[in-house]
């Protein structure tokens, strides 16, 4: 089934060449079905990127799934096309009297800075606050991950000593999960970050479920016991060259900088990495999707309010 999307959104014209099923929301209209209401609060400076990758793997299940792009009023993104914001992202304050099955939260190129010092965190905690009672399941990505953990439960963050940037082995700590179903015991995912979350915290937190690992990169998959918030600490929504675009990136601006771990063929940044994540990507999604949202959301949104989580 597909993700209903604007009509003319540029995403579309490459899913369309990759043979994915995005609908045309004048086409969806016509349908007699009750689409999943999927809110993206996109922070990541790539927009049309990360776009991309998040419809590719929302619409890898057999679920309708609307999607509406939303941003932060307190923030200006300066590396959007001109008017790109404006024709297809809503602010914030007008999405707030609205109610949604799902909400993603991207990740940001922001976490060495204090939550506080984040110039749209008060907007953001807004945001997370409303989500309680008018989203029925929330997913965090990298840096939203880190900033969810914090504001629900109070789960600060490290700073590493270098970069985190590679593909890291992961192992399953609580394969009974409905977020790992059909997960191998071990699977491969990408990390970008700078900053880390201890799994010992995790694991002390109530009513919290760490349900993936890596020795290298620390904990990766967490959620609460009723799949109403979500944690990735990494980006399994990249493609093949994200990371080797934000390595040269990185050497563009003369930083001391060593190659993604684990990527490169016998580490030369010459060659061409292999994509050994995107299978558990989709898996993820569409466990997401599935078990954390469709099977557990109301049909009448009008009863989050009764439901929400205090």
């Amino acid at each position: 089934m597909p993700v209903r999307i604007a009509d003319d959104l540029p995403a579309r014209r490459e899913l369309e060449a990759e043979s994915i099923f995005a609908m045309a929301k004048s086409r969806a209209l016509r349908q007699d079905i009750r689409a999943l209401r999927i809110a993206v609060l996109n922070l990541m400076p790539t927009k049309l990127v990360t776009e991309l990758q998040l419809l590719r793997l929302l619409s890898n299940t057999p679920l309708q799934v609307d999607v509406r792009f939303i941003k932060m009023e307190s923030h200006e993104s300066r590396n959007a096309p001109p008017g790109h914001l404006d024709a297809f992202y809503e602010p914030l304050s007008r999405v707030l009297h609205e109610r949604f099955d799902g909400l993603v939260i991207t990740g940001a190129p922001v976490e060495r800075l204090p939550f506080e010092e984040v110039d749209y965190w008060p907007e953001l905690t807004r945001l997370m606050a409303w989500s309680r009672s008018s989203v029925w399941s929330t997913l965090h990505i990298c840096w939203a991950a880190q900033a969810g953990l914090y504001y629900h439960y109070g789960v600060g963050k490290y700073e590493l000593t270098e970069k985190m940037s590679g593909v890291f082995d992961h192992r399953l700590v609580d394969g009974s999960a409905p977020l790992a179903r059909g997960f191998d015991e071990r699977f491969w995912a990408p990390h970008s970050r700078y900053t880390a979350v201890d799994p010992a915290a995790l694991r002390a937190c109530r009513g919290l479920t760490l349900i993936a690992s890596s020795e290298r990169a620390g904990a990766y998959l967490a959620a609460s016991e009723d799949g109403r918030r979500v944690f990735v600490t990494g980006h399994p929504e990249y493609d093949r060259l994200t990371l080797d675009a934000e390595y040269r990136r990185d050497l563009a601006k003369g930083l001391a900088i060593a190659p993604p771990e684990n990527y490169y063929p016998e580490g030369d940044p010459s060659r061409d990495p292999p994509m050994l994540w995107r299978a558990h990507a989709h898996l993820l999604y569409a466990n997401w999707l599935n078990y954390c949202v469709y099977q557990e959301t109301p049909y009448d949104l009008g009863e989050l309010e009764q439901r929400k989580d205090i």
